[in-house]
């Protein structure tokens, strides 16, 4: 299913191609609308009708496809962005896999990507490809300092079957080289997957200190709802995929007391008042709410505003070289990227360079407690 965005209006794909022709700097997004990661593309989706419609003083025009969590359908709208839409940015997915599927394109068109989830690409197309979310690594850090915090000695896991779960396993593996803690068992579990009582009755018999359970949106809670069900007592961690209001819902009292990693915009409305995140966070929240209604906003919001951030302060520099439409400007436009520094968005601060196209440090992070069906802020994790 495809959708096209021409500011904040949804209109018809062929009435769109007619004025996306007068645009000045064309973006292309992909989003996963519908299908298992809906819960991720549709704030996104809403998000777009928020952007701007100008940078540096030029008109921005959007095209934007739902790929419906399908990483064919993410490289058909990425092909169909750069060949049909000529746009001069890609933006997107809201998954791993489909965001993978978009850095071939984008590598084989020489059309920088920014993508909205930790995409780990092959160093064929890393120099196109940057990230608006926080690393894997990054977030397993804050994880696994809580777990030797707490006394936690022996871990379990299970994630995705897919390369969300597998890069946080390798992460999570490495993070966990010297801490003391010890991965024992590891199970693993699809998207679309409606029951895992194998999984959990083999991670309740280990009955390790603390599980890890690697999933994003309402999926992340099937595991952990079936582990608290069957009776396990130890600690129970989730990535920052899974905070937001769906994971909740879904989950309800069984995901009371998870601890999660997630960008300071989750709870920028509790950062302490001269915390340098929380002022844009809580403008960004106010925006989607007024729109969409009170609570509505989540993190996967501001990785596409964020991601929009990234691309507008690239832009002006880009412009200096050549102008919009032309291979020259792409070009541009990805080095600009990778010379950003100490950029102000709403998960984070970033600075990109040759060697680090997610640009995020410890300032990206903060760790959450379930706590009456909302997030609270951990003392002590920012």
């Amino acid at each position: 299913m495809a959708m096209s965005l021409r500011r904040a209006a949804l209109a018809m794909t062929a009435a769109l191609a007619c004025v996306t022709a007068q645009a000045e700097i064309r973006i292309g997004i992909s989003v996963s609308a519908t299908g298992p990661a809906a819960a991720l593309g549709i704030p996104q989706r809403n998000m777009a009708a928020l952007l701007p419609a100008s940078i540096g003083g030029e008109k921005v025009e959007i095209v934007l496809f739902d790929d419906a969590t399908d990483p064919s359908a993410a490289n058909r709208n990425a092909r169909r962005l750069v060949t049909e839409n000529k746009v001069d940015v890609l933006i997107g997915s809201s998954n791993v896999p489909g965001c993978a599927a978009i850095a071939e394109v984008a590598a084989e068109a020489k059309v920088a990507q920014v993508a909205m989830c930790p995409v780990e690409v092959p160093a064929a197309s890393a120099p196109w490809v940057f990230r608006s979310p926080q690393s894997n690594a990054l977030m397993a850090g804050a994880l696994v300092a809580h777990m030797k915090q707490n006394g936690v000695k022996t871990l379990g896991f299970i994630g995705f079957a897919d390369a969300y779960g597998e890069g946080w396993l390798r992460d999570i593996r490495k993070t966990l080289e010297g801490s003391g803690i010890t991965l024992g068992t590891v199970e693993r579990y699809a998207r679309n997957d409606t029951a895992v009582t194998g999984q959990v009755l083999k991670l309740a018999a280990a009955a390790p200190d603390a599980i890890l359970i690697v999933g994003s949106g309402a999926p992340a809670a099937l595991p952990h709802t079936a582990l608290v069900e069957r009776g396990y007592k130890g600690r129970l961690y989730q990535t920052h995929a899974a905070a937001n209001a769906d994971f909740l819902r879904v989950g309800g009292k069984a995901v009371e007391g998870a601890i999660l990693p997630v960008g300071p915009v989750v709870v920028a409305a509790q950062l302490p008042p001269g915390h340098p995140l929380r002022a844009p966070g809580v403008e960004l929240a106010k925006r989607y709410d007024d729109k969409y209604g009170a609570g509505s906003f989540n993190q996967f919001a501001a990785y596409l505003n964020d991601a929009f951030v990234l691309v507008q302060r690239a832009v002006p520099e880009a412009l200096k070289t050549a102008k919009p439409g032309t291979p020259e400007f792409r070009q541009a436009l990805r080095d600009a990227l990778e010379g950003l520094r100490n950029v102000e968005a709403t998960n984070g601060v970033f600075s990109m360079s040759p060697t680090d196209h997610f640009g995020l440090d410890e300032r990206a992070r903060v760790l959450v407690r379930v706590e009456n069906g909302g997030f609270r802020l951990l003392t002590g994790s920012f």
